[in-house]
């Protein structure tokens, strides 16, 4: 209604100034019976408002439709109406419709592409490092603990960025299935074991509800486990020689924690640890930071449906847990 009145206010206002100047015109013209004309204006205001009754609602459904923003692009195909203007409009929705799907088409097939190239460059990177690693084996200590130092970084790296260009498409991603927690646990701490070393952390591994399996991704569980016990292991070298990954249920939900006792978040840090790319005061002072491991995990817990919890308290550690809904126990299988 408001924007009928407002694309017809010039109208009204034009048919207000032309009957007052036909007043006027009689009035000083000297005529003073001025009843026939009030009744002829009285005529005119009258047609003008049926005018606009008939404008109004003949085209209710196209005015709706401009004043009410749309919820789905689909909408946009919808008709508003036979009139001329609804039919150019409906037309040009269309266009544009059909133009932004188009552009979608372009930018997923270009997404694709990128995504198959970067796991293509990935698994090419991981066969020369493979090779250096064997080849470090040869050397005399320290250069080949060096060497090999640098090329777990070196995969660290590679599969963060990895599983960041998987995190585009990771819908069609998961393979959902009953995954024992201890077997996993103990599958990554045997992956980082010569980083555990080189870091002087080791974990302790306390299973408070045995057999406890759970429904979720092995993959990317695997890589949120070791985001997590990465970053423990980082932040607790030289202020603990210890991390500890609990499996326990707690109110029907499985638990997956894991609590280091090093340097903690400052309060300030907390509300944007999971922010992509932020790395925080603790960031700055441990400089292999990329500040995404935290957003990976967040995105990937989100999309299995899981919840991620975290506590700390600056130089006393910090605590993750990985909650899943739906748990089953092995023991009674």
């Amino acid at each position: 209604m408001r924007l009928f009145f407002k694309e017809h206010a010039l109208l009204i206002a034009l048919n207000i100034l032309q009957f007052a100047s036909i007043l006027i015109i009689y009035w000083l013209d000297g005529y003073r019976n001025l009843l026939p004309a009030l009744y002829a204006i009285f005529i005119g205001f009258f047609l003008l408002a049926c005018y606009l009754f008939y404008q109004y609602f003949s085209r209710r459904a196209f005015y709706q439709r401009l004043s009410r923003p749309l919820e789905t692009l689909d909408e946009s195909l919808q008709k508003s109406g036979q009139h001329p203007v609804s039919e150019a409009l409906n037309e040009l929705l269309r266009s544009q419709y059909k133009h932004y799907q188009q552009q979608i088409n372009t930018i997923g097939k270009e997404r694709e592409e990128h995504l198959k190239l970067m796991d293509h460059w990935v698994h090419q990177m991981k066969t020369p490092i493979s090779v250096i690693e064997l080849t470090a084996q040869s050397l005399d200590e320290p250069d080949s603990s060096s060497i090999r130092e640098e090329t777990e970084r070196m995969k660290t790296g590679l599969n963060t960025i990895l599983y960041m260009a998987r995190l585009r498409t990771i819908e069609q991603d998961f393979h959902i299935k009953p995954i024992h927690l201890e077997s996993l646990v103990h599958e990554v701490n045997g992956e980082n074991k010569r980083f555990y070393i080189r870091n002087k952390v080791y974990p302790k591994v306390e299973e408070r509800t045995e057999g406890l399996t759970v429904q979720t991704d092995e993959k990317w569980l695997f890589f949120i486990l070791t985001q997590l016990v990465l970053n423990a292991v980082k932040y607790s070298a030289g202020k603990s020689n210890s991390i500890l990954i609990s499996i326990y249920e707690r109110e029907k939900e499985a638990v997956l924690e894991v609590q280091d006792f090093g340097v903690g978040i400052p309060e300030e840090d907390k509300k944007r640890i999971f922010d992509a790319f932020y790395t925080g005061e603790n960031g700055r002072k441990f400089r292999e930071s990329t500040g995404m491991g935290l957003y990976l995990i967040k995105e990937a817990v989100e999309h299995l449906h899981h919840r991620i919890e975290f506590e700390s308290q600056v130089g006393e550690g910090t605590t993750f847990r990985v909650v899943f809904s739906e748990t089953q126990n092995l023991t009674t299988m």
